[in-house]
C-alpha cells in the first residue's frame, strides 16, 4: 500500500504550485496535526491553501464559514475544477439541492463544505455536522467578530459554539485585516487563547499606491482608467447616487462599467456581481457593500473617488487588487470636502462617545496617510505595527517626491480668517475672503472690511483648499458638529497663531503646473498594468480568448480556468509539450489533462 501524499505533493499535483510561500507550510502542519491557529495574511497571500490542503490531508470534511453567499459557488467551482469534492449550503439553493448536499456530507463524499454563519448556527446544520466526520473548521474573514471594525457581523460572535459542540475538531481563523486590538478581540470572541498566531507581512509590494488632490474627480478617474483599458477594476464611491452617476459616466465614454450598492434590488446586484466575476475587463462602481471575499485574482486596480472611513477599510479594499501577484494600482482621489463630510458624519451619529472616539482615531490615521509626504507604504504598514526599513519605491511619494514648504504664515492667515469671520463658515467662503474676492456674500457680511481680506492672493483657490485640508488633517481646524461645514479652531491652533509652532505642508502645484502634470500622467503607462509588448499582444489576446471560451463552456469565471499569472507564464515560457506545460505555475494535473492540449495548440 502506497504512502499517502504529502502536503508538498498535493500542492504540486492539485494546485500546480512548486513551493509554499511564507508561513503556509507551518500553518498547514499545525492544522493537519489537529491544532488550532489564527492566521493573518494579506489578500492574495494564499490564505485559502492554509485550510484547503489540511482538508485534503485529514480525514473527513472541512467546514468553511464564509460571510457572503454570493461568492461561495465560485469558490466551490474553482475547487471542482481542481478535482476536489466541494459544495456549499446557502439560502439561494432549493430544498432538493440542499438535501443532496447534506446527504453527500453524511456519506463522507465531500472534502470541503462552505456555509454562511447564519445557517451554521441553526440547529438543523449543527445536527447534520454531528452526523458526519469533520476534518476542521475554517472561519474566514475572522475580523467580522470586531464590533469596532468596518465589517462587523454579530453572528461571528456566536461561533464559539463550534468549539463547545466539537472540541476535538481543529479550528483556524483567517483574516487579511486586523490590527493588534482586532487580533485580541478575535482570540477572545472565538476562544482561541491557546492557538498559535501566524502573522505574515501586511505588505503587498505589487500594488502601487497613489493619492491625487481632487479637482475634477470624474475626469481624473477617466484619465486614470485610460491606462487600464480592457482591465478589470473596482471604483469605490461613498454614496449610492454617486455610484449610479459614475457608472453611467464611464459607460458614456466607452468603459464597460456596472453599478453595485445596497439600494439596488438583490437580483440586479447579483447579476452585476456575476458579470464582474465572470467577464474580462469589467469595472465595478460600488459602495463598500461590494467586495468582501472577492476571489477575482486579476483585478488590476482599485480606485476611490471618496475618502474611505478608516485605514483598515482602505487596506482591505485596495487589497482586492492584484491578488495574482502581478502589478496592480490603488488610486485615491481626495478633497477637502471628503475630510469635512466624514468628520461631520461621526459627530452627528447616534453612536456612543466611545464609538465616536474610535472612529475619529481611525479617520485621523487615514488622513495622516493621504496627506503624507513620505513613503505611503511605510505609513500604511506602520499602522499595523510593521516596520518597512526602506522606502518602497512603488508609491507616488517615492516615484515623484512631493515638495514641502514652510506654510506657517499661510496657516496663520487661514486660522486668523476662520477666527475673524466668527468660526461660522466653510473653506469656500474663507478662501474667497483670503483671496480678496468681493462677491455678494462677502460684501453683505462685511467681510471685505476685515484685516484678513485679500491677504492670501499669493495662492490660487485650489492651493488654499490644499492648505485647509492639511490643517484639518493636522488637527489645527475641525468641522463644526452642526453639519453646515463651518471650520473652527482647535486647542492646537493657539501655538501656530502665536508663532510658537512651525507648519510644513505638502505643496499643491499652481494651475499651470497642474495642467502639465495631468498631460504627463495621461501619457504615462500606469503601474498596475501587465506591460504586454506589441509583439506579445496577439498571442496574449488568443490565450485570453481561449480561456474565456473554456470558461463559458464550463459556466465558471475565466480565472477558474487559469489566472492571468499562469497565462503570462505560458506567454513568456512558450512550452511546447505537456511535460513542459506541467511546470508552469498554476497548472495542476487536472487542468493539464483538461486544458493543456488546447493551450499548447496556440503556443505552437
Amino acid at each position: 500500500m502506497s504512502a499517502p501524499p504529502t502536503a508538498l505533493q498535493l500542492l504540486r499535483s492539485v494546485f500546480g504550485y512548486a513551493a509554499f510561500r511564507g508561513q503556509q507550510q507551518a500553518i498547514i502542519e499545525q492544522i493537519t496535526g489537529g491544532g488550532d491557529a489564527l492566521v493573518l495574511m494579506p489578500t492574495g497571500g494564499g490564505k485559502s491553501l492554509c485550510y484547503q490542503l489540511p482538508a485534503l490531508l485529514r480525514g473527513g470534511c472541512a467546514v468553511v464559514v464564509s460571510p457572503l453567499i454570493a461568492l461561495m459557488q465560485d469558490q466551490v467551482d474553482a475547487l471542482r475544477e481542481l478535482g476536489v469534492a466541494a459544495a456549499c449550503l446557502n439560502s439561494s439553493m432549493d430544498t432538493v439541492s440542499q438535501a443532496q448536499v447534506e446527504q453527500r456530507f453524511r456519506q463522507g463524499e465531500l472534502k470541503l463544505l462552505y456555509v454562511a454563519p447564519e445557517r451554521l448556527l441553526g440547529e438543523r446544520c449543527l445536527a447534520m455536522l454531528a452526523q458526519g466526520e469533520l476534518a476542521l473548521f475554517a472561519i474566514d474573514e475572522a475580523h467580522c467578530v470586531s464590533q469596532w471594525g468596518h465589517d462587523f457581523r454579530p453572528e461571528y460572535r456566536q461561533l464559539t459554539i463550534l468549539h463547545e459542540r466539537f472540541p476535538a475538531v481543529p479550528r483556524v481563523a483567517l483574516t487579511a485585516t486586523a490590527d493588534a486590538a482586532t487580533r485580541r478581540e478575535i482570540i477572545e470572541r472565538l476562544a482561541l487563547d491557546d492557538a498559535p498566531q501566524f502573522v505574515a507581512s501586511f505588505d503587498r509590494p505589487n500594488i502601487r499606491y497613489r493619492v491625487v488632490d481632487k479637482a475634477h474627480a470624474r475626469q481624473q478617474l477617466i484619465d486614470f482608467l485610460a491606462a487600464h483599458r480592457g482591465e478589470a477594476g473596482i471604483v469605490y464611491c461613498l454614496s449610492r447616487r454617486k455610484v449610479e452617476e459614475t457608472a453611467q459616466g464611464l459607460v458614456a465614454v466607452g468603459i464597460s462599467a456596472l453599478p453595485y450598492h445596497a439600494g439596488m434590488d438583490a437580483a440586479t446586484r447579483a447579476a452585476n456581481q456575476r458579470r464582474f466575476l465572470r467577464e474580462d475587463g469589467v469595472v465595478m462602481v460600488a459602495t463598500i457593500a461590494f467586495g468582501m471575499g472577492i476571489d477575482k485574482p486579476d483585478v488590476r486596480f482599485v480606485a476611490h473617488l471618496d475618502l474611505p472611513k478608516s485605514i483598515e477599510g482602505y487596506y482591505q479594499e485596495t487589497g482586492r487588487a492584484g491578488r495574482d501577484g502581478l502589478p496592480a494600482e490603488a488610486w485615491l482621489c481626495h478633497g477637502l470636502g471628503d475630510s469635512v463630510a466624514l468628520q461631520q458624519f461621526i459627530s452627528q451619529s447616534d453612536a456612543s462617545e466611545e464609538r465616536k472616539r474610535a472612529e475619529r482615531a481611525m479617520l485621523d490615521a487615514l488622513l495622516g496617510y493621504v496627506e503624507a509626504t513620505t513613503c505611503r507604504r511605510q505609513r500604511l504598514l506602520a499602522h499595523f505595527g510593521e516596520v518597512l526599513a526602506e522606502p518602497c519605491g512603488n508609491c507616488d511619494n517615492c516615484l515623484d517626491p512631493q515638495p514641502t514648504w514652510d506654510a506657517s504664515v499661510a496657516a496663520q492667515k487661514a486660522l486668523s480668517c476662520a477666527y475673524r469671520t466668527g468660526q461660522r463658515f466653510g473653506a469656500g467662503h474663507l478662501i474667497a475672503v483670503l483671496r480678496g474676492e468681493a462677491n455678494a456674500r462677502v460684501q453683505a457680511l462685511g467681510h471685505d472690511q476685515l484685516g484678513v481680506f485679500g491677504v492670501g492672493g499669493e495662492l490660487d483657490a485650489l492651493q488654499w483648499r490644499g492648505v485647509f485640508r492639511q490643517l484639518i488633517a493636522l488637527g489645527l481646524l475641525a468641522p463644526a458638529a452642526d453639519g453646515f461645514g463651518a471650520l473652527q479652531l482647535t486647542a492646537a491652533s493657539r501655538a501656530v497663531l502665536r508663532g510658537e509652532q512651525a507648519v510644513h505642508l505638502r505643496r499643491t502645484p499652481d494651475r499651470a503646473t497642474r495642467g502639465r502634470k495631468r498631460r504627463q500622467s495621461a501619457d504615462q503607462r500606469s503601474g498596475g498594468s501587465l506591460e504586454i509588448s506589441a509583439a506579445e499582444a496577439p498571442l496574449w489576446d488568443a490565450l485570453r480568448a481561449e480561456r474565456a471560451r473554456l470558461a463559458r463552456e464550463q459556466g465558471v469565471p475565466s480565472y477558474v480556468i487559469f489566472h492571468d499569472a499562469t497565462l503570462l507564464a505560458m506567454l513568456r515560457a512558450r512550452p511546447r509539450t505537456l511535460a513542459a506545460m506541467a511546470t508552469i505555475h498554476g497548472v495542476g494535473e487536472r487542468k493539464l489533462e483538461r486544458y493543456g492540449a488546447a493551450f499548447l495548440a496556440l503556443l505552437a
